[in-house]
Formats: C-alpha cells, sequence, structure tokens
C-alpha cells in the first residue's frame, strides 16, 4: 500500500506533519482528516529505483529517441496562454469531468509547445497517483506557487471547479492591469524612437554636407553650429569617412542605439543582488509621477493576489509568503515579510502596514475593518479594485503629461539643429553687406 506525506492543520491551527499509508490520495486526505486534521499538502512517498533516471522524460512526456515531436522552449508559458488554459479547465470541471480526463483534452488540443509538453507531464503524474496540485509544482516554468497553491486549497476542499475560475479571474485582471500600463507606453515610445532615428539621420547625412559646404566659407563659424558640427562628427565617427571622427574607436550612433539596451543589462544584473534590488526599487518608487504609478500598480498586486489567495482557502501565512514572493518589489516584500511574522506571533495585519508606510491610510484601514469582520479577503479584493481604477487614472494622467514634454523635447531640438545651420548663412550674408 502506498504511503502519503502529508502538511496538515491541528484543531488549535498549528501545523503538523506526518505519513499515513492509503490506497489513493483521496483516501489518504479521508484517513488524514479523520483524526481530526485539515490537510494542506498530501503527497505520495516515492521509492527511487532503477527507473528514476527516465524521470525527466516523463516529465515532459516525451519518450527516448522521440525526437520528431521534441519541442524547444525558452522561458515560460504566457499568461494569455495559461489564463485560455485555466478557463477552459474550470469549464471542464463545473462540466462535472474527471480530473484526468480534462487534463487529456486540454493537453491534445494545445499546438506543440512549452505549455503540451507540460500537460503531457501532468498527465502521467496524475494517472499514477500524483494530487493535481503536486504534479503542477514539478512545472515551475508553466505553474507558480501561487497558482499550485490554490489548487492544492481546491483539491482539498473539493471545489476545484471554483478555484479555477476564482485562477482564471484572477489572471485575467492581472493580465489587464498589465496591458493597460503597456499600452499607454507604447504611444510615447514610438514616437519618441522615430523622432530620434530622425534626428539621428539628420546627423549623419545632412549635417555632415552643410559642414562641408560651411568650410568654403570666409568667415568666422558661430559656437552654436561648431558645437552642432562636433556632435555631428562624433555620431558618424568613422563611418563618414571625412564628415566624421575617424580617430574615434567606436561611433556615438553605435553608444546611442545601444546604450538603452547596455542600460537594461546593467539593471538587470544589478538586481540580482540583494542590495541592488533593494536599492533599485527604493529609487523607482521615489520618482515622481512614475514612482506613484507603480505604488498603486504593486498595491493592487499584492492584495488582488492575497484576497484570492485567502478567499480559497489557502492559510494566511502561506499566502502571505507566496504574495510576498509575487509582489515584485523589494519594498513591499519586505513590508510582507512583517506582516507575516506579525500574523504568527498572533499580532495584527495592517498594524505592519501602518508602520512601513508603503499603503496610504485609506488601505491600512480598509485592511483593520477586514481584520475585525473577519472579511479580509474582501476588503482585499476591493483594494485591488480601487487601485486598479486609479492606476487607469494615474495612466491617463501620465500620458497627458508626457504629450507636451515630447512637444517641447522635440521641437528644442529640431529648432536648435535649425538655428545652427542658418547661423553661418546669416553671417555670411551680413558681412557681404
Amino acid at each position: 500500500m502506498p504511503t502519503f506525506q502529508y502538511e496538515a492543520l491541528n484543531e488549535a491551527g498549528k501545523p503538523q506533519k506526518g505519513s499515513v499509508a492509503a490506497q489513493s490520495s483521496d483516501d489518504a486526505i479521508t484517513r488524514i482528516r479523520g483524526q481530526g486534521l485539515f490537510p494542506t499538502s498530501v503527497r505520495e512517498q516515492r521509492v527511487k529505483n532503477k527507473s528514476a533516471a527516465a524521470a525527466p522524460a516523463r516529465a515532459s512526456g516525451k519518450k527516448k529517441g522521440d525526437w520528431k515531436n521534441l519541442s524547444i522552449s525558452i522561458g515560460g508559458v504566457g499568461q494569455k496562454q495559461l489564463t485560455a488554459f485555466t478557463r477552459q479547465f474550470s469549464t471542464l470541471q463545473d462540466a462535472g469531468l474527471p480530473i484526468l480526463r480534462s487534463i487529456q483534452i486540454l493537453s491534445q488540443q494545445q499546438k506543440p509547445g512549452l505549455l503540451k509538453d507540460i500537460l503531457e507531464g501532468v498527465e502521467e503524474d496524475v494517472s499514477g497517483g500524483l494530487t493535481l496540485s503536486d504534479a503542477l509544482s514539478k512545472h515551475p516554468r508553466g505553474f507558480d506557487r501561487l497558482y499550485c497553491k490554490m489548487i492544492a486549497a481546491g483539491e482539498v476542499a473539493g471545489v476545484l471547479d471554483m478555484i479555477l475560475q476564482r485562477l482564471a479571474e484572477f489572471l485575467e485582471k492581472a493580465a489587464r492591469l498589465k496591458a493597460r500600463v503597456k499600452s499607454a507606453m507604447v504611444y510615447p515610445s514610438v514616437v519618441l524612437g522615430v523622432a530620434g532615428l530622425i534626428v539621428i539621420g539628420i546627423m549623419l547625412f545632412v549635417v555632415p554636407k552643410f559642414a562641408a559646404i560651411f568650410e568654403d566659407f570666409d568667415t568666422e563659424i558661430p559656437v552654436l553650429t561648431t558645437s552642432l558640427m562636433n556632435v555631428s562628427a562624433w555620431i558618424a565617427g568613422p563611418l563618414l569617412g571625412e564628415g566624421g571622427n575617424p580617430d574615434q574607436v567606436i561611433p556615438g550612433v553605435i553608444w546611442l542605439i545601444g546604450s538603452p539596451m547596455l542600460f537594461g543589462l546593467i539593471l538587470k544584473l544589478v538586481r540580482k543582488s540583494e542590495v541592488g534590488r533593494a536599492t533599485v526599487d527604493i529609487i523607482v518608487l521615489r520618482m515622481p509621477v512614475l514612482g506613484n504609478l507603480i505604488t498603486k500598480t504593486t498595491v493592487a498586486r499584492f492584495s488582488r493576489t492575497l484576497g484570492t489567495l485567502i478567499h480559497a482557502g489557502v492559510p494566511i501565512l502561506d499566502g502571505i509568503t507566496i504574495t510576498g514572493e509575487t509582489t515584485g518589489n523589494w519594498v513591499y516584500q519586505r513590508a510582507l515579510r512583517k506582516v507575516h511574522d506579525s500574523v504568527r506571533q498572533g499580532e495584527s495585519f495592517s498594524e505592519p502596514l501602518r508602520q512601513a508606510k508603503v499603503c496610504d491610510s485609506l488601505v491600512v484601514n480598509m485592511i483593520d475593518v477586514g481584520e475585525e469582520t473577519g472579511d479580509l479577503d474582501k476588503m482585499l479584493l476591493k483594494v485591488a479594485d480601487n487601485h486598479d481604477e486609479e492606476v487607469d487614472t494615474a495612466v491617463s494622467g501620465l500620458v497627458s503629461l508626457l504629450e507636451p514634454i515630447m512637444v517641447v523635447l522635440l521641437g528644442g531640438i529640431v529648432g536648435f539643429i535649425v538655428v545652427a545651420l542658418f547661423m553661418p548663412m546669416v553671417t555670411l550674408i551680413t558681412s557681404m553687406t
């Protein structure tokens, strides 16, 4: 008879671990509940054998030598694809289909790729007696801890269809919030990018032509024009021969185009360390306008994540830990660690947030009321909805602020180039008269 290891809560709410012999995971859950415990995680204890070497091939749903169906994937499962899968899975469960049959149907309809490979591995693990949450947790590139914990809570409570529906709604709202911010940044990014390329083209091909003409002028060239020609020579470098600076190793245009990518790479490397990530996140939150937008977005994300987890039946301490890991900002992650310690010691949820000063007083008061009334999950979801609306307003304000800034910036650059190019001609005409 297989042995199942479990994690459970006793009547006092304290965690407890152990093992139980049972025919299946459902039988194990029944036996654990019979002991007066509330199971939070149940998994079969596997005995290592010679077939363990073939585990990677089974996990991806492939057989050795089956190279024709091999798919190579970089990164993880896309959020849009994961949301669609979750919504379809919820529909199949609501229709009363067994979990294994639902996974088989969804796996067959997927296009070749990472998600299809993962579902084939999950199908094999579930048919072998593993719980759905444990099978999904073996594939972190497709299903994160938040997803797996909610699935585990749904399995234990017997409401997997409802949990999947809430997961799909959570993913859809998170995707909408992310899409709003991205779509607001597309217009200014495209305008600045195109304008930058036009200015670089002028500096590469137009200004050198005027510089060659100005060399024939028997008059002093203004400082403004000289500065423009020096910038043009630096941008062109050795690319245009005599028009540029032959002593320059790398053309300035390469630096201008490559500097955003270089900055992004450096930023990514800096964020790999704890100190670097903390420094970057603190600076970003203190930036004018953009910091306010990121603050509202982060509060909306963490409150919706935690509210969804608690509403799904995930223990609050596990929910806070998972939320801290997925919040995406070091400042809020540190604040949630303090909240975790406070709740674990039997203290309040809202007080550490108030002391950390990462949320405004309205958010803290709403959470405080949610604690007192026992509706913390509902209050957190209301906070998320309110901040989603505030993010919309903040994004609209940011776009309206960027438009005049872009007009002034581009107008200043074009005006500088025009004035610098025509000043020598005006000087020449003046000297001739």
